[in-house]
């Protein structure tokens, strides 16, 4: 049996008695935002007065950015601004989840907030009405640093029972991965699929179809959640792309692209010439489709496991051994979208998103 926190063994019941308790009328608003790794999520709470109406309605905050990787101790307030709002599937209604953009004390976008830069290049191209979909894969760990279920000494059987598995030989932590959907739908997070991975403990979640910026807004608050939830159960989520070595399969980020033009009669041309354009800047995009400048990929895409190598760039029908694959209804079809299979699972997605944006604006 995987190692689980201590606080996980904490009595529930006690606990819910005064989650229950009336909050006369005030509201609870949880800030979340990306520290300074590029992949870790903070959160801290404050109480407003009423329920929030839109995002509009909460205001700015700070925080001491010294202790998130984010600033000098000297001068260390960091401005939190309030950009997208859920509901709390933890403390429930009327209480609000709030992500928020980080700015620095000049109130310039801290190193890590990506997302200005994405949202500014989706303004530009909202004509295209560009779609994405992001398919989040993960593993589960206990705090004992083992993949969750794994036998104490030793290895599971080999990969081929888990995919899409049932059974509980097979799949592993369950009960988490329906928490995390249910969360995710209270929320109003655009989850719309889950299902067992390659390796056991390791599972998928997909968001989408979003729109423009969209797209990282939900998907991180979908993480947070992730985290949340596996708290709650007293394990660990891991997004690294290779979290056990050796004939294991790694954890990805795969990105479904699709414009206006894709979409519609004959877009295959335009899925095509989005495909050459990707080809031309593989290298570019490999040293940010995880936080590392390609050095976690470079664990993951090996040319095996489902994977095309860092070093080559292809695409195919149906090919999930390629950079890019053109799903095979697609190609009768004729149009639709594509994916991009070479994003890391820790990858920041306005990153992503905004590297897709630029090179499909010229449609």
């Amino acid at each position: 049996m995987a190692s689980v926190s201590p606080s996980s063994q904490l009595n529930k019941a006690v606990r819910q008695h005064y989650m229950s308790l009336p909050q006369e009328g005030k509201c609870q608003v949880t800030y979340i935002w990306i520290d300074g790794t590029g992949e870790g999520l903070r959160n801290k709470t404050r109480t407003l007065n009423s329920e929030p109406k839109s995002v509009d309605d909460i205001p700015e905050w700070n925080f001491d950015g010294s202790s998130t990787y984010q600033a000098e101790g000297s001068n260390s307030d960091m401005y939190l601004i309030p950009v997208c709002m859920f509901r709390d599937p933890f403390t429930l209604d009327p209480n609000k989840l709030v992500l928020c953009e980080v700015l620095k004390y000049n109130r310039l976008p801290a190193e890590t907030n990506h997302r200005a830069s994405c949202k500014k290049a989706m303004d530009q191209v909202a004509e295209h009405k560009i779609w994405f979909g992001m398919e989040q894969e993960y593993t589960l760990f206990g705090t004992d640093g083992r993949p969750y279920s794994w036998p104490r000494n030793g290895y599971p059987e080999p990969q081929g029972q888990y995919y899409c598995s049932v059974g509980a030989n097979n799949a592993y932590g369950r009960d988490i991965v329906e928490c995390h959907y249910k969360a995710c739908l209270y929320a109003g997070v655009k989850i719309c699929g889950s299902n067992a991975e390659v390796m056991p403990s390791q599972w998928e979640f997909q968001v989408g179809p979003c729109e423009g910026i969209n797209m990282g807004d939900h998907l991180w608050v979908a993480r947070f959640l992730l985290h949340r939830v596996c708290e709650d159960f007293g394990v660990v989520a891991t997004l690294d792309p290779k979290p056990v070595t050796g004939n294991w399969n790694g954890a990805g980020c795969h990105t479904n692209v699709s414009t206006k033009k894709m979409r519609e009669e004959g877009g295959l041309q335009y899925i095509e010439q989005a495909i050459e354009k990707l080809g031309k800047k593989h290298a570019e995009h490999i040293r940010v489709y995880d936080p590392r400048e390609g050095n976690d990929n470079m664990r993951r895409l090996t040319g095996l496991h489902e994977t095309s190598s860092i070093n080559d760039f292809s695409a195919g029908v149906a090919n999930r051994g390629a950079s890019i694959r053109v799903p095979r209804q697609v190609g009768n079809d004729k149009r639709g979208y594509f994916e991009d299979r070479r994003p890391a699972a820790n990858c920041d997605p306005y990153v992503v998103t905004r590297g897709h944006c630029s090179h499909l604006s010229s449609f």
